[in-house]
């Protein structure tokens, strides 16, 4: 199955973008060669702007301890496995610790770096970070594999507390819901919301199925229009039967 995922407010719009961007920093981090921790480190800048805003940390504190507070509900329930209760309830106390231990703005020790800023604002120049305009950043990029690892390793490091508590954070929410199935007809879907309190849609559909959603919603209503891909991969209206499954998310 592809899942595309919907956020209905700007909160988890966030989070989703910074769980994408930490995926990446991970993967590219873990290969040996120059132009991928060339990325890793790109996406690190990336990460330091959506991580900026002043009230994400708060945010997620916020978050982890009304769920801390929901599950604690269920103590003593005879339905609820006591160990793995336990074992969420101390994921959530070490991520709200670990962000609590963060001191000052996010990724305020990366803007001090003088060096790492003249990379960043190249890098935001095409082909800005060539040999001549930074010769100091080619010769980092030819240094041991494990040297630049590591000292991207410990550029990221202290920022680690949101990557583990936003992943909590959607993890819940992503379980939350129970998926249903629907038929589009002729490639659209419309449903009306109420005023529903969700806070994100997910929308799968089989792998090799030849349709795209094109997803707009606000807590009133949802519209889902498919699209298929031409030869070129650019979309056209689609006017087939299409079956998917859709899950509403809420914490």
């Amino acid at each position: 199955m592809i899942t595309y995922e919907y956020p209905f407010n700007e909160r988890i719009r966030t989070l989703l973008r910074l769980e994408d961007l930490f995926d990446k920093t991970s993967h590219f981090l873990q290969v040996d060669g120059s132009h991928e921790h060339h990325v890793a480190l790109v996406t690190l800048f990336e990460i330091l702007e959506v991580a900026g805003r002043a009230d994400l940390k708060m945010d997620l504190i916020q978050e982890l301890e009304r769920q801390r507070q929901t599950l604690l509900a269920f103590r003593n329930n005879p339905d609820i496995s006591e160990e793995a209760l336990s074992g969420a309830l101390y994921e959530i106390e070490q991520s709200s610790a670990a962000l609590l231990g963060m001191a000052g703005k996010i990724g305020q020790y990366l803007r001090e770096n003088d060096w790492l800023m003249s990379i960043k604002s190249r890098a935001a120049i095409p082909g800005g970070v060539c040999e001549f305009d930074l010769p100091s950043y080619h010769y980092w990029l030819h240094q041991p594999a494990e040297t630049r690892r590591d000292a991207v390793s410990a550029w990221l490091k202290p920022m680690l507390p949101l990557r583990d508590g936003l992943a909590i954070v959607l993890r819940l929410l992503r379980s939350s819901g129970r998926p249903e199935h629907q038929v589009a007809k002729n490639g659209a879907f419309q449903m009306m919301l109420g005023g529903s309190s969700s806070q994100m849609v997910r929308v799968a559909i089989p792998l090799g199925s030849p349709y795209i959603p094109e997803i707009s919603a606000n807590k009133y209503a949802l519209n889902i229009r498919f699209t298929s891909p031409d030869g070129g991969l650019r979309p056209r209206p689609c006017d087939a039967e299409v079956a998917f499954d859709m899950t509403f998310c809420n914490l």
